[in-house]
């Protein structure tokens, strides 16, 4: 079997697991991404002590995924501070950009965690197709809400959703 064919077979497999259990339950998979200094972490360690955690997939080259988090981050200090909410950005920048991220985070002063997913295992095993692209975990790690592209005012509809799990 050549490595192209045994890979396809890998992220198959890792596709079908992730999506038994899509809609109510589904969970973050077990993926290794990098920190911005290059510490190798699995997402099974990404956790908010029981409240609600937004994971957004996005990447330097990525108009619509910047416009976002760059809404968030203004927002994010009430967020946390009413709800406890702690957001996640997953840059799928890959090896060529991935130097990007950090001068870009830094510039905006994002005061969120940022993640690199430079080889894209986790944007695969997590079906995202396209970028930007926003999941909602409950305290418990289960995926209550996903959402893809981006219009000024999604933050808003995202919040409400942190909100209606605070309640």
């Amino acid at each position: 079997m050549t490595k192209t064919i045994k890979f396809s077979i890998l992220v198959a497999l890792a596709a079908f697991a992730f999506s038994f259990t899509n809609g109510n339950g589904k969970t973050i998979p077990s993926v290794n991404i990098k920190t911005l200094t290059g510490k190798t972490i699995n997402t099974s360690e990404l956790s908010n002590d029981g409240k609600p955690m937004v994971i957004s997939f996005w990447a330097t080259w990525c108009s619509p995924c910047k416009k976002e988090l760059n809404n968030i981050s203004e927002l994010y200090p009430d967020w946390q501070d009413e709800t406890g909410v702690k957001v996640v950005a997953i840059s799928i920048d890959d090896a060529r950009n991935k130097h990007k991220v950090k001068p870009y985070v830094d510039s905006k002063a994002w005061d969120f965690e940022v993640y690199l997913d430079a080889n894209q295992d986790l944007k695969r095993a997590m079906n995202v197709n396209n970028v930007p692209y926003t999941f909602l975990v409950d305290g418990n790690g289960k995926i209550v809400y996903e959402h893809n592209n981006y219009v000024p005012g999604d933050e808003k509809k995202l919040y409400k959703k942190i909100q209606e799990l605070t309640k």
